[in-house]
């Protein structure tokens, strides 16, 4: 940049102590008034007082500390050089005022770097650390002995005053703020704007303390070309009302309309600014056209909130005018991470209005600071999506491409943070919306910032990223596709934040059969029967669409059917008097397709749709109904059911031939048996019924029997078992229909276990 540049070297620290103090009045505690005297917003005077910080014995080392001042609540590091850059390592910590707990230490950048041509001081970025009244300062070395720090080293504290919000006393997120259109008034030709000749009064770099003015008169009222400008405030906080517009002039170009929405911005007026020390008038970019945005954070604490926030703009305003001779504001907007914008450098939010953010390109460019530092955490989701929609706003109003690129022409040699230099007049290509590092040799905006402005750039840009469909409810899902009866909601996600979305449409076979704003999540159709593709449309505030991927989505009002009606019959199994084995048999089917079928009565179970059987249990001597009811994936249902009532018949009941013994224990049903080692001994028992099952006791030396249906031979069972059990159906039979049957068992009388005990029968009537 064609001044000198210092070095930190290697030394012991060196503890000085502050010179002087400082007397606030108790005025600038109180909320900033307007010119009647009410508590609308207003100025709100800050005051700052200087301590100078004495070099070590080679100049290459520097510490201050002080553990009584007067409250405080930001800070900087400020030297005489503006083009000054310190490669070392500048921290601070404070003492917390009412607590005295002491702060971590904070690590400030001393990238130095003239803001704009009238900077008279070169500093860090000034620290918002909260109210304090304590503070140590160190300044450590990287090496190198010969190096020199800046002349003129001293620590910058400043009370921003409090400023009357009305209200709850806290700005509303102007990312969550109403949007409103552009307004622009007409003005001539727009000619080049020149930082002024005359800056405000420079405080001495030798003097270690500037005393406030105890009793400030309120400000003036500024000439209408110098008043700040309208903006459109978050519709929730009643002390947001907008103030007047600067009139257009020869150096006052008008704001054009941008191609996508203004957003919410927090004017000078209600952030409190105090116009009377830069007072004056804004200069404009000499081309009159925003060809890119320089993205910056403010290198402080991220612990301030969102209550401190306009404390924090008026203390940086502060800073930039009475500590560094700026002639305003450096930035031109601000964002904190609640996602509220800022009016930063006045002369109309809509206009071109020349910053001092980027040197060598403020010419061409604006602004946008995110309060906090970001090196190592990516600020907020609601203050990346108001510098977007910031972003968007001002390069719309020119016709450029956020996602694209700018030629910029550097007014004057520099080097970036990645180590490219350039000389002055060269034309350098960056993107359109870059951080301060591309232009200048500085970690701004941080690189977790850094790292999201590929984010930011699509956020702004356009289309709507992340588009797809999340589900369709009213329909159900087999494989790819879903099945309704004809109404669906189908719900959606993007990734891009919904305030930069101007809304979205539900498609059905490519056509729009539903809208929804930006904010909404789902939509609503009704379908045809047949089968359909079903997407959703976002239309980003750009004007650029984007469209989800297709959903197959079939509407069916076909009810499945049941091809085979539900049938009962008896299963093998322990029988018991409340419990006697039967087997529920059925199909159904459905011409798209069959989701499930449900047994709803006398209990609740749930099948596939290839199932067509279940092992159930029924009590003995009780009709029971057997409900069933088929659905399919889109919903239609259809049901059936068959009743049926086992009945068991004792061996009692059965006629006798050869020699039967009674048995008696509580293991057989109705506590007895029968029993025969007889060969030909046979029982036989007579029913109307569809199926019947034959009830044994069974062990290891159980023998055989042959069974005859209706007087045919039908099969020989052996009832030998490696472990004793009663109750045992182990011989089933069911016919198509009820009818009347005999069951007629033989003893086979098997050699070495001749022996035969029944239970008797059961059938199904």
């Amino acid at each position: 940049m064609g001044r000198p540049r210092y070095i930190w070297g290697t030394a012991a620290v060196v503890t000085a102590g502050i010179v002087g103090g400082l007397l606030l009045t108790t005025d600038s505690d109180q909320p900033g008034k307007g010119a009647d005297g009410d508590a609308k917003p207003g100025p709100v005077t800050s005051q700052a007082r200087t301590a100078a910080l004495t070099a070590g014995e080679h100049g290459t080392s520097a510490a201050l500390k002080q553990e009584r001042t007067e409250p405080f609540s930001m800070l900087g590091i400020t030297w005489n050089d503006p083009s000054a850059h310190v490669d070392g390592t500048i921290e601070a910590r404070t003492r917390a005022a009412g607590s005295g707990q002491w702060s971590q230490w904070l690590r400030l950048d001393g990238s130095g770097g003239q803001g704009e041509a009238a900077a008279e001081r070169g500093g860090t970025e000034p620290a918002w650390v909260g109210s304090s009244d304590g503070v140590e300062v160190r300044v450590t070395a990287g090496g190198r002995t010969s190096d020199r720090l800046p002349a003129g080293l001293r620590l910058d504290m400043i009370d921003p005053g409090k400023a009357a919000t009305g209200g709850t006393g806290v700005l509303e997120p102007a990312a969550y703020g109403v949007d409103a259109p552009d307004d622009p008034s007409e003005s001539p030709d727009p000619t080049e704007g020149q930082p002024a000749d005359t800056p405000p009064e420079e405080i001495p770099a030798d003097d270690a303390t500037i005393d406030p003015v105890l009793s400030e008169p309120p400000a003036e009222p500024l000439p209408p070309s110098q008043e700040p400008s309208s903006t459109t405030l978050p519709s929730k906080s009643p002390s947001q009302s907008a103030g007047p517009s600067p009139s257009a002039s020869a150096t006052a170009p008008a704001g054009p309309p941008s191609t996508v929405p203004r957003p919410a911005i927090v004017s000078r007026v209600e952030w409190g600014a105090d116009e009377s020390i830069s007072p004056e008038a804004p200069d404009y970019l000499p081309g009159g056209k925003i060809k890119a945005v320089v993205v910056h954070h403010t290198a402080e604490s991220n612990n301030y909130t969102c209550a401190d926030a306009p404390a924090v703009v008026r203390g940086i305003y502060a800073y930039h005018v009475k500590q560094l001779k700026w002639k305003d504001l450096g930035y031109n907007f601000l964002v904190d991470k609640c996602g509220t914008v800022y009016e930063g450098r006045k002369g109309g939010v809509d206009r071109p209005v020349m910053g001092a953010h980027a040197y060598g390109f403020n010419s061409e460019t604006t602004g946008i600071s995110v309060l906090g530092t970001y090196t190592d955490v990516a600020p907020s989701d609601a203050a990346l999506t108001s510098v977007a929609k910031i972003a968007a706003w001002k390069l719309g109003q020119y016709g450029v491409d956020p996602a694209g690129t700018a030629t910029l022409t550097a007014g004057d040699s520099g080097l970036s943070y990645a180590g490219k230099s350039w000389a002055k007049g060269a034309k350098l290509s960056l993107p359109a919306i870059h951080g301060h590092r591309d232009g200048f040799n500085t970690q701004c905006p941080g690189n977790a910032f850094y790292a999201k402005l590929p984010t930011l750039r699509a956020w702004a840009a356009g289309p709507v990223t992340g588009l797809a469909i999340k589900s369709v409810t009213g329909a159900g899902l087999s494989g790819t596709t879903y099945y309704t009866k004809g109404a669906i909601t189908v719900s959606w996600t993007a990734t891009t934040p919904s305030s930069l979305i101007g809304g979205y449409e539900l498609l059905v076979d490519g056509q729009p059969v539903a809208k929804a704003a930006g904010t909404a999540t789902s939509a609503k159709a009704t379908l045809t029967p047949g089968s359909h593709q079903v997407q959703v449309r976002a239309t980003h505030q750009s004007g650029k669409t984007a469209v989800s991927a297709a959903a197959k989505v079939v509407a069916d009002t076909a009810a499945p059917t049941f091809p085979t009606k539900p049938a009962l019959a008896l299963r093998a199994g322990t029988v018991n008097t409340n419990a006697v084995p039967v087997t529920l048999s059925w199909k159904a089917a459905d011409d798209t397709v069959l989701k499930e079928v449900r047994l709803t009565a006398p209990a609740a179970a749930t099948y596939g749709p290839t199932a067509t059987t279940a092992a159930l249990a029924a009590t003995s001597g009780t009709a029971t109904t057997w409900s069933m009811t088929a659905y399919d994936q889109a919903g239609n249902t259809s049901t059936a059911a068959v009743s049926g009532a086992p009945v068991i018949v004792q061996e009692t009941a059965a006629t006798k031939t050869g020699t039967w013994a009674s048995k008696s224990s509580t293991s057989y049903l109705g506590g007895q048996s029968l029993g025969s080692s007889t060969k030909n001994a046979s029982l036989t028992w007579t029913f109307t019924g569809r199926s019947a099952a034959w009830l044994v006791s069974r062990a290891s030396t159980s023998g055989q029997a042959d069974i005859y249906v209706d007087g045919v031979k039908t099969a020989t069972v052996d009832l030998k078992s490696a472990t004793t059990k009663y109750r045992d159906a182990i011989w089933t039979k069911t016919w198509p229909t009820s009818a009347k049957h005999t069951i007629k068992i033989v003893v086979v009388g098997t050699a070495g276990r001749p022996a035969v005990t029944t239970d008797g029968i059961a059938y199904l009537k």
